[in-house]
Parts: structure tokens; sequence; C-alpha cells
């Protein structure tokens, strides 16, 4: 029901790294990092995450994604004095508990062709049965409900932004990067090792979604003014330039397609961390989430300017950062799958991210505070962050300069 291969050791590290940055983040917020259930809770998703990324079994695999997904269902309403953090918290479980369920239908509809549970006997087993293409594209329509949600795919990406706009900010760097995270750890093995004589089908069915993904998230992004919600639109883009890997598993650049999924993640988990850390911390201060808030941070608090800046340039795919190396590496993929046209949607993708991007970074650094008495006022960073924050940085440059030992990794991992 458990393997142990590289897959399940590279995003297992990748888990247990984002649950500690995220406690570093969360230690000094008063109502959040100074409540033991916080790290109850936070200690129990990422079990589940664990258990999610080594899952061989339909059985194992829902009970680790249950396991993950309703301590975060609590995580994400934890303020309960705030009607926003209430909120994200409901609408998070409502549509967690939905597209649970049709998930759910999915697997036993699986176990009703294959009369096993186990996924990498499943192909064998309904490929014997000769069942017709629609029903094993139905099944996989179904499966892919959860799993869309857990990665924030369009159509089931609705729920992001208000979640990480009322979550609090930790737990929606933590929503973002360990979560999405264990949703495509599961979606790559399930894929391949469950629907191999559907590989036409979801393929194409991936392609639209990732267009679909890429376009929207970026487009919206560039409407928003709230620094949250401006991310989780950030985050749906990166999920469908993620897809645009997976595109590329069943063609002759099958293991380059996966290493660059694994390889991404790596680079996105770092870059979005930092990235939540750095509003955290601003926001823990001045007490709003608003991008105009960010006006003359760099003259308050020049080193935490810098890191948003790593952060933002590793976002929008800038070298010498490790998202432009992630991005090549995916769109590389594509080339080599013969999906040109795809690279080239994403590519134009990447530059409307640039935008948005680079308007936040001209409000941190360009722009004056409304009140010239605020810019002489530090903004205090603790510890905590600093030392959080410092990581991530060097992490991210790291990841960019010398990606050889990752991009290993990554290989390792896509060759499950």
């Amino acid at each position: 029901m458990v393997r142990d291969d590289w897959l399940r050791f590279v995003f297992r590290m990748l888990f247990l790294f984002g649950a500690a940055i995220t406690s570093l983040f969360a230690m000094d917020i008063e109502h959040l990092g100074r409540r033991g259930e916080f790290y109850l809770l936070l200690l129990a998703s990422t079990l589940g995450m664990n258990l999610m990324a080594s899952a061989g079994d339909l059985v194992m695999l829902y009970l680790a994604i249950e396991t993950t997904s309703i301590p975060l269902y609590v995580l994400a309403g934890f303020f309960r004095g705030d009607d926003k953090s209430t909120e994200s918290g409901f609408k998070y479980l409502l549509f967690g508990a939905l597209t649970s369920t049709i998930m759910l239908y999915g697997f036993s509809l699986l176990y009703g062709f294959g009369g096993t549970t186990s996924l990498y006997t499943l192909a064998e087993k309904i490929a014997q049965a000769d069942l017709p293409l629609p029903a094993v594209v139905g099944s996989l329509l179904l499966v892919m409900v959860g799993f869309g949600f857990k990665v924030s795919v369009v159509p089931f990406h609705f729920w992001a932004p208000d979640v990480y706009e009322g979550a609090p900010t930790p737990v929606a760097g933590f929503l973002s990067t360990a979560s999405k995270a264990a949703g495509f750890a599961v979606l790559v093995r399930v894929l391949f090792a469950v629907f191999p004589q559907a590989a036409d089908s979801w393929v194409t069915l991936i392609a639209a979604m990732s267009v679909m993904t890429m376009t929207l998230g970026n487009l919206l992004a560039l409407a928003q003014k709230n620094i949250k919600r401006l991310l989780a639109y950030s985050s749906i883009a990166h999920a469908g330039y993620m897809l645009i890997g997976l595109v590329a598993i069943s063609s002759t650049g099958a293991n380059l397609g996966v290493t660059s999924v694994v390889f991404y993640l790596i680079a996105y988990l770092l870059t979005n961390l930092a990235a939540f850390g750095a509003v955290a911390a601003v926001g823990r201060v001045t007490g709003s989430d608003e991008i105009a808030s960010y006006a003359g941070l760099s003259r308050r608090a020049p080193g935490l300017a810098f890191i948003m800046l790593i952060a933002f340039l590793s976002l929008s795919g800038m070298p010498p950062f490790g998202g432009f190396v992630a991005k090549v590496f995916v769109f590389a993929a594509a080339v080599d799958a013969n999906y040109i046209w795809l690279a080239a949607i994403g590519v134009l993708n990447s530059i409307i991210g640039l935008y948005y991007y680079l308007t936040v970074l001209k409000v941190v650094y360009l722009y004056r505070a409304a009140d010239p008495a605020d810019e002489a006022k530090p903004l205090p960073l603790p510890r905590p962050y600093a030392v959080g924050l410092v990581m991530l940085a060097v992490g991210i440059v790291l990841i960019g300069t010398i990606f050889a030992p990752w991009f290993e990794w990554a290989r390792a991992a896509a060759a499950f």
C-alpha cells in the first residue's frame, strides 16, 4: 500500500522543509504560532502529504488525501474572530468535500473495473477486462476533479483566491506550495500507473487545462489590488506551467517531462514560500495586505524588499533565479514532445506574468509612503522570519545557478 521510491523521497523532503519554514513564519503571529494546536494540525497535514507521495493503493491514497485536507480546512479558518478567515475555512471545506466525493466515486469505478485497489496492477486488470475507452476516460475525469482541486487548475481553481486571502498568511503559503506539490505527486503517479491506455485522451485534456489555467490565472492577476489574491492567481498560473511537463509524459520526452515537473515544484516551493513569508512579515506590522501598503518598503526594510525582489523575479522566470531554470526545463520538455505551440503559449503567459510581478516591485522600490513619517520607522523583522527568508533566498539563487544536483534529484524521482 506504500511505495518506497525516489518520487516519495524527494517529495517528502519538500513537505518537511515546507512545514519547517511555515512554522518559522508562524512563530511570532500571536493567535497562530503561540497555540499548540496549530503545530499539531500542521504535522497531521504533513503526515498526510507524506502518505500521498508514497501511496500505491487507492484506499491508502484516499486516506492520505483526507488526512492532508481536513487539518488544512481548520488551518484556513484558524482565526475564529476574523470573518474572512472563517469564510476561507468554510469555503475550503465545502468545495473540498464536494470534489473529494466525486473523486471517491471515480476510485470506486476503478475498483469495480479492475477488482483491485493496487495502483500498479489496476492498468493491467483494466486492460484484461477489455473495457470500452469511454468507461476508462469517464473514471479518469471523475478522479481528475479531486486532483484538479488539490492543485488548483481551471476549472477547479475558484476556491483559491478567497481561501488564500482569508487564511493566515503562513497557512496560505503552505497551501500554495506543499499542498500543491502533494497534488502533483499523486497526479503524476496515478496518470502514469493507472491510465497508460488512455494516454492520448488525458494528454489532450491536460494540454487544454494547462492553456486555460495559465491564461486565466495571469489575466485575472493583472487586476488584483490585494497581494495575497495576486499570489493566489499567480499560483493558479504556475499550476498551468507545471501541467505542460505532464503533457510530455507519454511522448519521446517522457522522462524529461516528469523531471521538469519535479524540478519546477522544488524551485516553486522555495520561491512562493519566500513571497508569502515576506507578505506575512509586512502584514504583521502594517495590518494590511493591499499592494499600496508596500509603498516605501525599500526604505523601511531594505533587506526584506531585496528578498521580495528575488522571490518575485524568480516567479516571473527571470535569470539567474530558480524560476527561470524551472520554466526552461518545462518548455524544453514540451518542445521535445513536439508540443511547440504549448511552449509558445507558456512563454507568452510568462511575459504577462512579468508585468504584474514588476508592478508590485515598482510599488516597493519607487513609490513613497502616503505618510512620509512612516518611512522613517524601520520595519522590524523577527529572527525566525530572517532565518527562514535568508534560507529561501539562498536556495532560490542556488537552484538557478548550480542546478545540476537538484536536477539529478528530479531525474531520480522521475524514474519511479
